[in-house]
């Protein structure tokens, strides 16, 4: 076998680096790969040999191996005659392809293959074995007084979960999984070329190692199905829209005996009318009367869990300042503690139709102004 031609396969040049090498494997993987060109042979075939030519130039000293021996110019028959000693290439296992390319074959987006191990029922490939399952989002809606007190929310989410039937085999009642006759379990089978063994994976079991001849009835040989649970969370005082809380386990379940994916909880709190969030910090918009402002004055502000506080106005305020009444915010969440403060924005009314007496009042005390606060616009 020329050793151009490995690199010919996969279309790199022969100082390729791995990157570039890894990088036309996989555009080539996804165009070839016989769940995606089903009942295919031709493709089924492109995609051995893309296989086999990746397995050895990935590898850095089966590629030197190989460049060292395609470059003597010899077949079978270069050093050591033909049928001689040569380097043989049997590492590569099927389950590092979904590895490579992130599941995205078979039923990718956390969705397992029809058919099941070994393909007994049919369809796309099963998810590598011992594979995590994967994680899963679920929104829970909250009111903004119970994101500030905490709460305790019962949510349905949907989620792939082993099959109730089978119990995860993939095989009927009162039958079992049996070894791949054709592999003998192994998965994969060593094709000679010349001078190289590739190992590729089964064609019987798709690379599993085993094989259903009878498939469960309500999973049809997947081994798993879609359920609705109904789970209870704790929210914590102090969450905030988007918060995220983490249930570790309860996410979807394994693939092979892997470990179940997580479940995320994010809370949607609705809006409050009279505050408004900044972290633990919460603002609320007091309004006072042009009196209150100019001569000072004691108000009452409510606070989130429904209690009054007195805020003392300085005599002489402005429309929109700011004050703060610590401690009266939101809980803070762990690993923080206490609470944020209460920001009170200060906004001075003016009245619309003041009544007679008022308008009276308000014309007395212009004329009683002792300056134009205008004055300072033309100076200079």
């Amino acid at each position: 076998m020329a050793a151009k031609s490995l690199y010919e396969t996969l279309g790199v040049a022969k100082n390729a680096s791995p990157e570039e090498i890894k990088k036309a494997y996989r555009s080539l993987a996804r165009k070839w790969h016989p769940d995606k060109n089903p009942g295919d042979a031709a493709a089924e075939e492109k995609f051995k040999e893309i296989q086999g030519a990746y397995d050895i130039l990935s590898d850095a000293d089966k590629r030197k191996q190989y460049d060292t021996f395609g470059s003597s110019g010899g077949r079978a028959g270069g050093p050591g005659g033909q049928g001689g000693a040569g380097p043989v290439f049997t590492d590569f296992q099927f389950g590092d392809l979904g590895d490579l390319l992130g599941g995205i074959f078979g039923g990718g987006g956390g969705r397992a293959g029809r058919g099941g191990p070994g393909g007994g029922g049919g369809g796309a490939r099963q998810q590598a074995r011992g594979r995590r399952g994967n994680d899963v989002e679920a929104t829970v809606n909250l009111s903004f007084e119970d994101s500030l007190e905490g709460a305790e929310v019962k949510f349905p989410v949907e989620l792939e979960l082993t099959c109730s039937t089978c119990h995860g085999t993939g095989a009927q009642a009162g039958t079992a999984p049996t070894i791949c006759p054709e592999c003998k379990g192994r998965g994969t089978r060593a094709d000679n070329q010349g001078r190289f063994a590739l190992s590729q994976p089964c064609p019987r079991c798709r690379g599993n190692g085993t094989v259903i001849e009878s498939p469960c009835s309500s999973c049809h040989g997947a081994g798993r199905e879609r359920r609705t649970k109904r789970y209870t969370v704790k929210i914590p005082a102090g969450v905030k829209d988007g918060t995220r809380i983490k249930l570790k386990g309860k996410g979807e379940a394994g693939f092979g005996g892997g470990a179940n994916g997580d479940l995320y909880v994010v809370t949607r709190v609705s809006a409050s009318e009279l505050f408004e969030r900044r972290g633990a910090d919460l603002v609320i918009e007091v309004p006072i009367t042009y009196p209150e402002a100019a001569l000072g004055a004691t108000v009452e502000i409510p606070t989130p869990n429904g209690a009054r506080l007195s805020l003392k106005v300085a005599p002489g305020t402005e429309d929109g300042k700011l004050l703060r009444v610590r401690g009266h915010g939101a809980p803070k969440l762990a690993p923080a503690t206490g609470k944020g403060d209460l920001l009170a924005r200060l906004r001075i009314v003016v009245p619309v139709k003041p009544a007679k007496a008022e308008r009276e009042a308000i014309e007395n005390l212009a004329k009683a102004a002792p300056y134009d606060p205008r004055e300072r616009l033309f100076r200079g």
